[in-house]
């Protein structure tokens, strides 16, 4: 009998054959709601779907289903439970038919949570005319969404002056009378909402001063196509210029770049070439005094098949290769599954230079796997 291979499927699998059209993917569960991961399979049935949580198999309950899909129903996520552990940890499902078993990628399944906040905001003095900056952090799950109060009274940002950055950083430029007050940051995530220390800004007279980095970029690891945001902040009388170059010379580009208040530096859609050391000047107008930070940008490629395993039909004794080639950055680490279980070198299976598999298939061998 002739099996056609389903139309569009880009790893050539015939369409007896197992392949997931939906895997988990990591998700952050909310304390005593709901929690469904997803696990949908397409070959031939009969597919039996089963659920592991970090690599033991996963019994079902009342509070734990299987659902016909495939999907894994938890009735109400807890952090924890009478005699066994949390609902948090890394799930799998395995989908099993005739032909063998196809392991899903793992999920990691993480409780949201908003714990107090580790870094405050700090009162500060400065010179009408000069620069503010407030900052607070907190580790939150998901990641909090970061907003300002001064008296206790949501900051206005549509004016120019402030500038608030995702790191939990806010920034005041050409601060004036009116800007004094008691400012607070307010952290909210799906868990909770916090509130910060609050700090006083005060208002000084204006005074000469020599350009002052107050801060610069700090070293930065993001992934590709993500947001990048160097931070510089200067301050001096008369306001200093800030600019940027790469200190290896290369040109930082237009496409993508952004200022952000008076010095900040964004690049949108970042890629592997956006990579290097980058140097904030701040000058004093007219004269050639400067003072100069810098900071590491890191870009990392997550792993990408270049190409798959394709499915082959060979008789006992003769040798069947698959081919599994991966790029990323850094360098990605491949391993190797037969029916969920990973597969090691041995006599009859080795591994190439290029991630190349030669498995030798002969009809005296021990079917142990």
């Amino acid at each position: 009998s002739i099996r056609r291979e389903r139309r569009g499927d880009r790893c050539g699998c015939l369409a007896s054959e197992l392949s997931f059209l939906l895997e988990p993917s990591d998700v952050i569960a909310v304390r005593e709601r709901p929690l469904m991961l997803d696990c949908r399979v397409q070959g031939e049935e009969p597919i039996m779907v089963t659920w592991r949580k970090n690599g033991a198999p996963l019994p079902t309950s009342p509070q734990v289903q299987v659902l016909e899909n495939g999907t894994l129903f938890i009735r109400s996520f807890q952090k924890r439970k009478e005699g066994s552990d949390a609902d948090m940890g890394e799930y799998d499902c395995a989908a099993q038919n005739r032909y063998g078993m196809l392991v899903s990628r793992k999920a990691k399944v993480l409780l949201a949570s908003l714990p107090k906040f580790h870094t405050h905001p700090l009162s500060m003095s400065v010179d009408e005319g000069g620069v503010a900056r407030f900052q607070c952090q907190i580790n939150g799950v998901p990641e909090a969404n970061i907003t300002w109060e001064r008296d206790r009274v949501a900051l206005n940002t549509t004016d120019n002056r402030y500038t608030l950055l995702p790191m939990g950083i806010l920034q005041v430029t050409g601060v004036r009378q009116v800007d004094a007050g008691v400012f607070r940051c307010v952290a909210t995530n799906s868990a909770n909402t916090r509130f910060s220390h609050e700090a006083m800004l005060n208002i000084t007279g204006r005074t000469y001063k020599e350009p002052v980095i107050l801060s610069g970029p700090q070293n930065l690891t993001i992934t590709v196509h993500q947001t990048a945001i160097l931070e510089c902040i200067a301050t001096g009388n008369p306001r200093p210029i800030v600019s940027w170059s790469r200190l290896d010379g290369r040109s930082i580009g237009v496409e993508g770049i952004q200022v952000l208040g008076t010095g900040n530096l964004m690049i949108s859609d970042v890629s592997l070439q956006h990579s290097g050391v980058y140097v904030c000047a701040a000058n004093r107008p007219g004269t050639r005094m400067r003072r100069t930070a810098l900071g590491r940008l890191v870009v990392q490629a997550p792993p990408e098949f270049l190409q798959w395993p394709q499915s082959v039909s060979k008789p006992a004794g003769g040798s069947a290769v698959f081919t599994c080639v991966a790029q990323g950055v850094p360098e990605p680490h491949l391993i190797w599954l037969k029916n969920g279980k990973v597969l090691m070198p041995g006599h009859n299976v080795k591994l190439t230079n290029n991630n190349r598999w030669v498995m030798a298939l002969c009809s005296h061998c021990n079917n142990t796997d």
